[in-house]
């Protein structure tokens, strides 16, 4: 069978997909059957490394991954969609050229950003320091609290909710919305019946990255939080560092891929994702 020209030209393309993503995924999965403690893919094939995270504590790991990036998706939404809206409605045109404007903290390292909220948030620092240096109040600092940690990643992924909103909020017409008051819809019912279904693919693909970046979160937890919650990436950097236990860091990866993965597809299922991407 004769290829065409443009299959020809996907042929680089799935190769690099091929190698750089399906390659190390299929390898990840296969060394988390390998024996505990081994550096190869020799060996029998073993369940031993999904043995020890059932019998282990990393269930709860897992738990406060998905917890802390469940109250951060919430915590965004209610911050971002306001924002994303008003953006749209008001600046209209400039709405992505201002949502752009918020990546920019993007282009500095995300520790040197989270260790500046630790000066600005510790004992006798930035706030604390002044409110006790002006006012005269004692407070309490924050850091190395859960409040902390929440604060870090609504922080960290405000962009990545931000931007999605945005661009489904301005791909409401007009002339939709116009339509509604024309027939006598009030204020409310234009937005729960047109403006938020109409925008719900970009609310969607807005929560879904940011939940997916947010499961995986370490530095919030390390920098601002003190290792006081320790989520379930710090387990799987830990098994591939000081336990020198590659397998069963595979393992926790292979398991933390599969619930997330399975809570994306069922959340991809709600809306039509061709429509979305513009495909007819």
């Amino acid at each position: 069978m004769r290829l065409g020209h443009g299959e020809r030209s996907a042929i680089p393309v799935v190769l690099f997909l091929l190698a750089g993503f399906a390659a190390p995924l299929i390898a990840v999965i296969w060394f988390s059957f390998m024996p505990p403690r081994s550096f190869s893919f020799g060996g029998a094939p073993t369940l031993e490394n999904y043995r020890t995270i059932f019998e282990s504590s990393s269930y709860i790991s897992f738990l406060w991954s998905l917890g802390l990036a469940f109250i951060a998706v919430v915590v965004l939404a209610l911050i971002c969609y306001p924002v994303a809206y008003g953006l749209v409605r008001v600046f209209g045109r400039w709405a992505t050229l201002l949502t752009l404007l918020f990546t920019i903290p993007l282009f500095v390292s995300e520790n040197i950003r989270l260790y500046g909220w630790v000066l600005f948030f510790i004992k006798n620092g930035v706030l604390l320091g002044t409110l006790k240096s002006m006012f005269g109040w004692q407070l309490e600092s924050i850091l190395f609290t859960l409040p902390a940690i929440i604060f870090g990643m609504v922080y960290v992924y405000l962009p990545f909710m931000l931007f999605p909103m945005t661009l489904g909020i301005s791909m409401v017409p007009n002339e939709t919305r116009d339509a509604a008051f024309d027939l006598g819809a009030s204020r409310w019912q234009v937005f729960t019946e047109v403006e938020l279904p109409l925008s719900m693919p970009g609310i969607t693909i807005g929560f879904l990255l940011t939940f997916v970046l947010a499961v995986g979160a370490i530095a919030e937890a390390k920098v601002l939080g003190g290792q006081q919650v320790i989520p379930i990436s710090h387990d799987i950097e830990i098994a591939f560092t000081y336990a020198q236990n590659w397998p069963l860091g595979a393992a926790l990866s292979v398991l933390l891929m599969l619930v997330v993965g399975v809570l994306v597809i069922l959340a991809l299922r709600r809306f039509d994702l061709d429509k979305f991407l513009g495909r007819r």
